[in-house]
């Protein structure tokens, strides 16, 4: 009972964005209108993993840390609006295994336009979070422009999340190993 009463009581909002379960891992993917969130998900869908919620994403916060998102909306439920095509049921046209009620929010995926003028992550080691409620998730930015695969490079995201949470930071472990052969090359040439 007490367990049911944390979840129904629990402090709640709305995100914009779109909700998928990536290799059992809830992504939240945000980013301006028209960026192509939606278009992502259904690539995404196509390649096995499940839609949560698209447009609207209902949050609500089991305890500090712990968030869960949901649609809510019967309105909107298993449903994705591509411009062009229209609305689509992903339920109907994917099958059950397309879509799931809930999942827990781990990883924000932040989609903006290619901007020549910024400089972005190309190691691995910025610590971005997006902070909901009262808790923090990872977030990483990942620019969007005409041929990037970005369903791909989310996959891979969600996978490198994974290790991370396992120990295993490949970034961290490239810059020790870079850190070590500048070492031993000025070592070689002489210098202190």
């Amino acid at each position: 009972l007490s367990s049911y009463l944390d979840s129904r009581l629990a402090e709640r909002t709305s995100v914009h964005g779109v909700l998928m379960d990536i290799y059992g891992m809830g992504v939240l993917i945000q980013g301006d209108s028209g960026i192509g969130k939606s278009e992502i998900a259904l690539e995404l869908i196509k390649r096995g993993h499940r839609l949560v919620a698209d447009d609207r994403v209902d949050i609500r916060e089991i305890e500090k840390g712990f968030l869960i998102g949901s649609c809510e909306s019967t309105l909107i439920k298993h449903l994705l609006e591509i411009r062009g095509l229209g609305i689509i049921n992903v339920m109907t046209l994917f099958g059950t295994g397309a879509v799931r009620s809930d999942k827990r929010l781990q990883l924000n995926i932040h989609l903006e336009t290619w901007n020549d003028q910024k400089q972005y992550d190309r190691i691995g080691l910025g610590n971005e979070s997006k902070e909901i409620l009262n808790s923090k998730i990872e977030k990483k930015t990942i620019p969007v422009r005409p041929g990037r695969n970005v369903a791909i490079i989310i996959e891979s995201a969600a996978m490198n999340y994974r290790l991370n949470q396992m120990g295993i930071n490949t970034a961290k472990d490239f810059t020790s190993r870079l850190a070590e052969e500048i070492k031993r090359n000025n070592m070689n040439n002489g210098v202190e």
